[in-house]
């Protein structure tokens, strides 16, 4: 596919019913080349925490959760917790799953997504 239109942009505030949906078309994105940026809000923080994304796993016709996170980012996809959640949800920085997530403030995401192609929440 291509890029010119920008990247995709996924933002993700659940961390229930979004998450397999933002897992998804996350690395579907980057499975069709789309230079995929998912922005997780303080709401979904904790899926990003070490073990919760195997609280997914094994749902009847879903794929598997891990999975896709590891595919996105092998893919080169990057993965962004928003900086409130450290505070708001009490997380520290060793909890979260993957040292490659990246962890920004709103204005730096929003910057970034500028001219998104295509843009989804979940």
């Amino acid at each position: 596919m291509s890029n010119q239109n920008g990247p995709m942009v996924i933002v993700c505030n659940s961390d229930s019913t979004g998450v397999m949906p933002t897992f998804i078309f996350g690395a579907s994105g980057v499975g069709v080349g789309e230079d995929v940026i998912i922005f997780f809000c303080p709401a979904a923080a904790n899926v990003l925490l070490k073990g919760e994304l195997e609280k997914f796993q094994g749902k009847k016709g879903l794929p598997d959760p891990v999975e896709l996170f590891n595919t996105i980012l092998d893919e080169g996809g990057r993965i962004i917790l928003c900086e409130l959640a450290l505070e708001a949800k009490d997380i520290k920085v060793e909890d979260v799953r993957d040292e490659r997530i990246e962890i920004l403030k709103a204005p730096p995401f929003l910057l970034d997504a500028q001219g998104a192609g295509l843009t989804f929440t979940f």
